[in-house]
C-alpha cells in the first residue's frame, strides 16, 4: 500500500478528531475508544509492545467488538519521558507500518487509552495498578530488567534501588516495588489480584517473574510473599515480531507516504507470533481470536525462539558490526554470513532442542533467514548489540553449555562469543570508537581491554559465564578466534570456520 500524502509532507496530525482526514486505505479505530475498560496495564511501552501485544488487543476491539480490555501504558524510567511526550498529545494513538519485502501497510492503533510517566505520577500509577478494574499487568522491561543473577538464578536483593523500595514501599521506583505495593493494597482491600504477564525474551519468563516478585515481596513482608505466590498468576509466554528502532527517516516516510504526522510511529514485519500459557487468575481477553496460541506448555516454543532467532541475532550483530554493516538485511545479503547463521542453527543449536508441537524446525530456520533478509525492515545492527550482558547468557550461552556437556560441536557458537568479546574492546576494525550500550559496559570493556586476545578476564565474570572458563578446549578455541579477529578481522574468521 503506497499512498501519496494529500496533506503534503507534514501529514495530518495524529488525533482522534483527525482520523477521518486520513486515506481510506489506512485502517483506523472505528470502535469507541472512550468506552474501553482499562483492564490491561502495560509497563515498558516501547516499539515492541506497540507492534505486538497492543496490536492483538486492538484487533480484538476492532474486529471482534471486545471492549473490556483497553490498555494503560506505564513508563518507569527517566528515558520514558520521550514516549509520554510523543503519545499524550496524540491521545495514545500511533501508527504501525507492516513492511513486507514487496509492500508496506499502515494502520493506526487506538487501544492505548492513557500513558502514565511514573517519575511524575507514581501515586497515579499505584492507584491504577491497585484498581479493581485492572486485571492483567504485562511487562516488556528488557531481559536485563528482572534483577536476576544470571548464574545462580536468584534475586539480587542488595541492588540499591531494591533496598530503597523496601525501605519506602509507598514510593517505589522499580517494577517490583510497584507490583508488590499495588498487590498489597489489593490484598488489604479484599480485591482479587491481577495476572502478571512477562513478555520479555526469558526462558520460563513467567516462572522467573514469579520468583523475582515473590523474592522482593519477602524482603517486605513474608505474608505478602506467601499471598502473591498462592494467588497471583504468572503465565509463561513467547513473543516474536522483529521491530527495529524508529528513525527520523521513518517519521518522514510515514508523513510523506501515508499522510500521517506521528511523533513516534512503529516499523515492523508482517509476521507476528504469541504463544501464551493459559493460566490467568482474573480473567483474560479471547486472544486466540486475534491469532495468539493458548497452550499448556510454552517452554518448547520459547526455547526454539530464543536459541534460534535471538541467538542468531546476537551471532550476526557483533561480527556484522565489525565487518562494517549497519543493517541486518545487508548482513544477510552477504553469503558468508548467511551460511554462518544457517549452519550455526542447523548444526549446533537445533540438535539440542526438544520437539516443538506443530513446528517443523527446518522450516522455522528457513523462515528466519527470509525474515532477517527483509530489506524493508531496515533493522539496525546496533539495536541487536544493546545490553548483551543480559542477552548473551540467555540466548547463546545455554546452547554452548549444553554442547560442551554433550561433547557436541560448538565452534560456531564460540565464534559468536568471540565476536562479542572483540566488539567489547571498544573500537572497530578501522579504529573508530564503539559506544557500548550495556548496563555492565564499564566492567565489560575494562576486562576486554585487559585480556584483548586472552578471554580469561571476561570469562572471570562468573555471574555471566559460570564455569565456561574452566573448559580448557573452549577457552583455547575462543583465544584462537580472538587472535584471528584482532589480526585479520571478522570476515577472515568467518572464512576460516564457515567458508571452507
Amino acid at each position: 500500500m503506497e499512498i501519496s500524502s494529500a496533506a503534503g509532507k507534514q501529514g495530518v496530525a495524529l488525533h482522534t478528531a483527525n482520523l477521518t482526514e486520513l486515506s481510506a486505505a489506512i485502517a483506523v479505530p472505528t470502535y469507541s475508544r472512550g468506552r474501553l475498560t482499562p483492564a490491561w496495564v502495560h509497563i515498558g511501552v516501547g516499539n515492541f509492545h506497540r507492534a505486538h501485544q497492543a496490536v492483538y488487543l486492538d484487533d480484538l476491539a476492532q474486529a471482534h467488538g471486545v471492549r473490556e480490555w483497553g490498555v494503560v501504558g506505564v513508563g518507569l524510567l527517566a528515558q520514558d519521558r520521550r514516549m509520554a511526550e510523543a503519545l499524550l498529545p496524540q491521545q495514545g494513538l500511533y501508527t504501525v507500518v507492516e513492511r513486507g519485502a514487496q509492500e508496506q501497510r499502515a494502520r493506526v492503533v487506538g487501544i492505548l487509552g492513557d500513558y502514565l510517566f511514573a517519575p511524575n505520577a507514581g501515586d497515579e500509577v499505584l492507584q491504577r495498578l491497585a484498581a479493581a478494574t485492572t486485571r492483567i499487568v504485562s511487562l516488556t522491561i528488557t531481559e536485563g530488567g528482572y534483577n536476576l543473577n544470571e548464574v545462580t538464578g536468584e534475586f539480587e536483593a542488595q541492588n540499591p534501588e531494591i533496598q530503597e523500595d523496601v525501605r519506602h514501599p509507598s514510593a517505589p521506583s522499580s517494577v517490583f516495588g510497584y507490583l508488590c505495593e499495588a498487590l498489597d493494597r489489593r490484598r488489604r482491600a479484599g480485591i482479587a489480584p491481577f495476572t502478571v504477564l512477562s513478555c520479555d525474551n526469558l526462558q520460563s519468563n513467567g516462572a522467573v517473574t514469579r520468583k523475582m516478585v515473590v523474592a522482593f515481596a519477602g524482603l517486605r513482608d513474608s505474608s505478602l510473599a506467601a499471598w502473591i505466590d498462592e494467588n497471583v498468576a504468572f503465565p509463561n509466554c513467547m513473543v516474536d515480531r522483529i521491530t527495529p528502532r524508529t528513525t527520523a527517516e521513518d517519521r518522514d516516510m510515514v508523513a510523506r507516504v501515508f499522510g500521517i504526522a506521528d511523533a513516534w510511529p512503529v516499523m515492523t514485519e508482517p509476521f507476528r507470533q504469541w504463544i501464551i500459557q493459559d493460566a490467568f487468575c482474573n480473567g483474560r481477553p479471547p486472544l486466540e481470536a486475534a491469532g495468539a496460541q493458548l497452550v499448556t506448555e510454552v517452554e518448547p516454543y520459547e526455547m526454539m525462539k530464543t536459541r534460534l532467532l535471538n541467538a542468531s541475532h546476537q551471532a550476526l550483530a557483533y561480527l556484522g558490526y565489525l565487518s562494517g554493516y549497519s543493517y541486518v538485511h545487508d548482513v544477510m545479503d552477504d553469503q558468508l554470513f548467511r551460511s554462518y547463521i544457517a549452519r550455526m542453527m542447523a548444526e549446533e543449536v537445533t540438535p539440542l532442542l526438544p520437539d516443538v508441537p506443530g513446528i517443523d524446525l527446518g522450516e522455522y530456520q528457513r523462515s528466519l533467514i527470509v525474515r532477517f533478509a527483509n530489506p524493508r525492515i531496515r533493522d539496525q545492527v546496533t539495536r541487536l548489540c544493546f545490553d548483551a550482558s543480559a542477552r548473551m547468557p540467555k540466548f547463546v550461552l545455554p546452547s554452548l553449555h549444553e554442547a560442551l556437556a554433550a561433547n557436541r560441536p560448538y565452534a560456531l557458537l564460540t565464534l559468536a562469543v568471540a565476536g562479542w568479546f572483540r566488539y567489547l574492546y571498544g573500537s572497530d576494525e578501522q579504529g573508530h570508537a564503539i559506544t557500548i550500550e550495556d548496563r555492565l559496559a564499564d566492567e565489560l570493556q575494562a576486562h576486554a581491554k585487559e585480556g584483548r586476545t586472552d578471554p580469561r578476564p571476561l570469562l572471570g565474570m562468573h555471574s555471566l559465564f559460570g564455569d565456561l572458563g574452566q573448559h580448557q578446549a573452549f577457552v583455547a578455541l575462543l583465544e584462537e578466534l580472538l587472535r584471528l579477529l584482532y589480526a585479520q578481522g571478522a570476515r577472515a574468521a568467518l572464512e576460516h570456520y564457515v567458508g571452507r
